[in-house]
């Protein structure tokens, strides 16, 4: 064989090595940002490394961890050349369900799959994690970065996540601590946040043609960034009211509505009622609703209607609760109860209609 003959390289199948690079080297300043004092090492090496000595302070520590992506909302920040709020989704949409059992986040790790590295871009989405990852109180340890071409468009892409956290065994929330007369308290969403995106795009998007750019009057704001408004991350103030009062348990609100994420908490024997009458959904709900002729139990069941977390506490917890949420600037009511099954069947279910 001819010296002079270039043969196949990773470069020429597409995986541009120096793109990567320069891509970590970009993001070095927001993860440095995202730290704990736990934290050893930097950067670069092949695992993130936790001290866990620092769990020494339990006397029985119990690891929660959840794994979840952003779903087809990457596909909106593709389109709209926007990268650096989907990282804020991706914390909360694993942190916030560590913290449904009591759990305090401790670090996360992330998987970036890229048709083709763009470095900055890269950057700007770990850029939104590190920044959800300070708003959620836990540390960005690590992550990858894969470059896929030939199977992904080169501007295609999409992120996902680990998380890690502990809680005390005798303080773990759940099922178990729920009585007859707790209150349900909702706490606002910020949007849509990053569940039913799919049936979103086709109603507003493909169905009615909306264009991202476009002003929509009721939203205040354009399509685009409404779509892309960040999920709310409810951690610290979830573990704020643990602290300050008694909580028996949370439910994060994603794919399913409310009440199937409420259900999944409720105890065999009760009900949980939540009445709509107690909040109005914001516009974008209303818009979907309107423009797809989506019915009520439809969108309900897809969307979280304006409710991103609920707390199930005791009656006597409510005054304190309600206050250490509005002191943290969350919007928070109480939304309904807990009561015995009778012919109810045991889960969650919403009633009334909503207000306004």
């Amino acid at each position: 064989m001819s010296e002079t003959t270039t043969g196949a390289s990773y470069a020429a199948a597409g995986v541009d090595i120096e793109a990567g690079d320069r891509a970590v080297e970009l993001m070095k300043e927001w993860v440095k940002k995202a730290q704990r004092p736990e934290v050893l090492g930097g950067l670069g090496g092949f695992a993130g490394l936790f001290d866990a000595s620092a769990l020494k302070r339990y006397e029985r520590p119990l690891l929660a961890s959840a794994t979840d992506g952003v779903g087809t909302k990457v596909d909106v920040a593709r389109q709209m050349g926007v990268f650096d709020t989907i990282g804020h989704d991706l914390v909360a949409m694993v942190m916030d369900d560590i913290v449904v059992c009591g759990a305090e986040p401790l670090f996360m790790t992330d998987y970036i799959c890229v048709g083709k590295v763009h470095p900055e871009r890269v950057a700007a989405i770990v850029k939104g994690i590190a920044e959800g990852c300070v708003l959620a109180g836990c540390a960005l340890v690590g992550g990858e970065t894969a470059e896929h071409p030939g199977l992904l468009g080169e501007d295609d892409f999409d992120v996902a996540g680990a998380g890690t956290g502990v809680v005390e065994a005798d303080r773990l929330l759940g099922a178990d601590r729920i009585r007859t007369g707790d209150a349900v308290v909702a706490m606002a969403s910020s949007g849509l946040h990053s569940n039913g995106y799919s049936l979103v795009r086709h109603v507003l998007l493909k169905q009615a043609g909306l264009a991202l750019d476009a002003r929509i009057e009721e939203l205040g704001r354009t399509l685009g960034e409404e779509l892309l408004e960040p999920t709310k991350i409810y951690s610290l103030d979830c573990l704020a009211l643990t602290r300050t009062t008694e909580v028996h348990a949370f439910s994060h609100v994603t794919g399913g509505g409310l009440a199937a994420n409420l259900a999944r908490v409720v105890p065999d024997g009760l009900h949980a009622t939540v009445d709509r009458s107690t909040w109005t959904p914001g516009a974008i709900f209303e818009l979907v609703g309107r423009t797809g002729r989506v019915e009520r139990l439809e969108l309900e069941k897809t969307l979280n209607m304006g409710v991103g977390m609920i707390a199930i506490v005791p009656q006597e917890s409510v005054d304190v609760a309600l206050t250490t949420l509005a002191d943290r600037g969350v919007d928070a009511w109480v939304a309904g109860e807990i009561t015995d099954r009778g012919d109810h069947g045991t889960g969650a279910a919403l009633v009334g209609d909503y207000a306004g």
